[in-house]
């Protein structure tokens, strides 16, 4: 069963079918959550908030349709925190380009996939913050976000570009924050978005589903 406010330590899910997942898993528990691994759509019952890590966008795609986990993260979308970074946040986007592909959607913003470059054009760069202050950003083969909606946040740019979004109850970074020697503040601002939505959850308003 998902975790609640009154612990102060939310559950929270790391796709675990491609990408540096265990180094998410570790910066979520520095962060103060409890972190497990999600690979089937059952799993997702367990957890309050879910990352989507880094990989390359177009075979998570498939790695999601053959474990039938696109339209189930959509429905948890709808109603629990999501964080995409890198290839996770092509996934959240309302419109991929470079090429078209499909999303989930859930995030008003264009994505242009491998924006910055190949693989060779990867780098380690400081980004600016909204509330002021640098954090060391991890580029690989990394997204450019395009355009932002009304409703979208732009929390952190490099290069004029926003590389760190929110929307509602939902996070993206086309960098990979769980790779950064340079603080947590990432992930410790996804784990603050999940306490803050498990404690607007109605009193005994948890998951019950089967687990």
């Amino acid at each position: 069963m998902a975790g609640n406010a009154s612990t102060h330590e939310p559950v929270i899910g790391v796709l675990a079918l491609q990408g540096d997942f265990d180094a998410h898993r570790a910066a979520l528990e520095r962060a103060g959550a409890r972190a497990i691994p999600v690979r089937t759509a059952a799993q997702l019952d367990d957890v309050d908030g879910l990352i989507l890590p880094g990989g390359e966008s177009t075979t998570m795609l498939k790695l999601l349709d053959y474990e039938n986990l696109f339209e189930p993260l959509r429905r948890f979308g709808a109603e629990k925190p999501l964080f995409g970074t890198c290839a996770g946040a092509i996934l959240l986007a309302s419109e991929v380009t470079n090429p078209p592909q499909p999303s989930l959607a859930l995030l008003d913003i264009t994505v242009e996939r491998n924006g910055y470059g190949r693989q060779i054009d990867s780098r380690i760069a400081p980004i600016e913050l909204a509330q002021g202050g640098t954090a060391e950003a991890v580029f690989i083969r990394a997204p450019i976000i395009r355009r932002v909606g009304p409703q979208t946040k732009v929390l952190a740019t490099y290069l004029d570009a926003p590389v760190l979004v929110e929307q509602g109850r939902h996070l993206a970074a086309t960098f990979h924050p769980e790779l950064s020697n340079g603080g947590n503040q990432i992930h410790n601002l996804f784990v603050e978005k999940v306490k803050a939505q498990t404690a607007h959850r109605p009193s005994g308003g948890r998951d019950r589903r089967k687990q």
